[in-house]
């Protein structure tokens, strides 16, 4: 088959994820095109260079400095309603070119055709809004669910039980009824045997930046700050897709703008604490190599919040809001949030994978 995948370019969280997918495809023998831009184009070419590439463009969103995401989302309600039917057009020209026999779309909405077998990734099922705007809740999770019943299937990167890693986000009271959970979705992965054995920890800290800006760089000098005054060993990668650049901030700490996937997770597995964003595809990655982490939600990003208070209250992962964010302090709170282990083989994923062949008639 050939399959077309397209990620949402708002950072590279949802391009991280659609990794193990790619993967899997590949190993059943299809040709996998990727349809992308900005962030995820740059990261998924350099990890998957043997396929080809189509620039997707998609809405560009920035956050404010002072949060408020979704009512600035509000404000830009026209312009991403204009998106989404450019991503229709621009879809119908793909097919034309490509001619692929499956879609599939990270949280981009637009991107489904009646022609093609269509699916979705997401795990937000229920959007969960500010306060001041909490009124449209009802209407705006009956939108999604409707765009989501539009696609044949839609895949929860996510495990059913005990509310899974997401919480209320992927556990909505009503599932559309073409869902399905995958697991959870992480470019790492540990080997068979090789969990148990302890690697040595280099580095107090490892902090993995990303995100729109200007909260990646708000966040980014605070760390730079509080990190140097800390006399501790640092390894800071800032999230910088399109550069390759590193040095050394001080005689402990090594700051890189990139990191491809294998040295990413050495860095991780040989750090005590990883910092990073409460976004959903950090998390799969954390709880991946089963690292201890501090999570700093970016500012007025409510599915971040909620994912930073839900784990902190299941007393997983220590959570601090970026405007107190107290470097030595979130350290010695860590000690009381032991982190998560949640392995995923894809096997659930393979045998999606192969159900779909077999209803389409592939071999």
């Amino acid at each position: 088959m050939k399959v077309l995948v397209c990620p949402l370019d708002w950072g590279i969280g949802h391009a991280t994820r659609c990794v193990p997918v790619i993967r899997k495809f590949m190993e059943f023998g299809d040709e996998v095109v990727i349809a992308a831009d900005s962030m995820p184009y740059a990261f998924l070419k350099k990890e998957f260079p043997e396929c080809r590439f189509i620039r997707l463009k998609g809405a560009r969103v920035t956050y404010s400095k002072r949060g408020g995401f979704f009512v600035k989302i509000l404000g830009l309600s026209p312009f991403l309603l204009l998106s989404y039917y450019l991503e229709r057009r621009d879809l119908k020209k793909l097919i034309r070119l490509e001619d692929p026999t499956i879609i599939i779309s990270d949280n981009r909405y637009g991107l489904w055709n009646r022609d093609r077998f269509s699916i979705i990734i997401t795990h937000q099922l229920r959007i969960i809004l500010p306060p001041s705007i909490r009124f449209l809740s009802g209407t705006l999770n009956r939108m999604i669910h409707r765009q989501v019943e539009k696609f044949d299937e839609c895949w929860i990167p996510d495990f059913e039980l005990h509310y899974g890693l997401a919480g209320q986000l992927s556990h909505p009271p009503r599932l559309p009824a073409n869902t399905h959970y995958i697991g959870t979705l992480s470019r790492f992965s540990i080997p068979a045997g090789q969990r148990d054995i302890p690697l040595p920890c280099d580095y107090d800290i490892m902090v993995a930046l990303s995100g729109p800006e200007p909260q990646r760089t708000i966040l980014e000098e605070m760390v730079f700050e509080q990190l140097i005054n800390s006399g501790l060993t640092g390894i800071i990668v800032r999230g910088l897709t399109e550069s390759m650049e590193e040095w050394d901030l001080t005689d402990k700490i090594r700051v890189f703008s990139h990191l491809e996937t294998a040295k990413m997770k050495e860095f991780m597995m040989r750090s005590h604490i990883v910092i990073c964003r409460s976004g959903y595809s950090s998390l799969m990655d954390l709880v991946t190599l089963g690292k201890n982490a501090i999570l700093i939600p970016t500012p007025g990003q409510t599915e971040q919040e909620y994912l930073a208070r839900y784990l902190m209250e299941k007393k997983i992962y220590f959570s601090m809001s970026q405007r107190h964010f107290d470097l030595l302090y979130a350290i010695e709170m860590t000690r009381n949030f032991p982190g998560l282990v949640m392995s995923n083989d894809y096997k659930i994923l393979e045998e999606r994978i192969r159900d779909i062949r077999n209803g389409l008639g592939v071999i």
